[in-house]
């Protein structure tokens, strides 16, 4: 994290006892700040929400879901016929729309696996082929972070050298933020 590579504690609620203390307080009581730090930093995992597509997924598909089939017993109701007959055409639509969205989700990521597939080729075919022009979108994609060209130069010389790494930079930063 950025606090970390500008000296600040990443947990700052865990140290606060210790800077509380002045330095020569924390070193009577026998507390080493960057022993404490260090101790902290080495143990310390980042624990990040990573369901957020499973999330909007199931909000789209109870929506989706519960939409028609209340509409069409709402309907049907006004309509006058019996209830079950309401109750068998809510059903059926509930089952059809179960069926679409299964069939609507099965394409997407089919279709989204297949793009993906065809973009990690080309781009294969690319770094073997014009390595020095895909050397050059290595270099833009880093100065777009604000890295300066004597910063990003040997990274840029790291990857060429590991072909797997560089394809991997490239599908997760060139190709798949595009």
């Amino acid at each position: 994290s950025s606090k970390a590579l500008f000296g600040f504690p990443e947990h700052v609620g865990e140290l606060k006892h210790i800077h509380k203390l002045a330095p020569m307080a924390a070193t009577e009581h026998g507390i080493s700040v960057d022993s404490e730090r260090t101790n902290l930093l080495n143990h310390h995992t980042e624990k990040h929400f990573t369901a957020g597509e499973i999330v909007r997924d199931i909000i789209i598909g109870v929506s989706d879901g519960l939409t028609v089939p209340f509409a069409l017993a709402a309907g049907l109701s006004g309509a006058n016929v019996t209830s079950s007959i309401v109750l068998t055409a809510g059903i059926a639509e509930v089952a059809a729309g179960a069926i679409s969205m299964g069939l609507g989700g099965y394409l997407a990521a089919k279709s989204e696996a297949d793009n993906y597939s065809r973009e990690l080729k080309r781009e294969q075919e690319e770094i073997i082929a014009v390595p020095e022009t895909e050397a050059a979108e290595v270099a833009e994609i880093l100065a777009e972070y604000g890295i300066q060209p004597h910063e990003y130069a040997p990274v840029v010389n790291a990857l060429r050298k590991n072909p797997q790494a560089w394809l991997d930079f490239m599908m997760n930063e060139g190709i798949m933020k595009s």
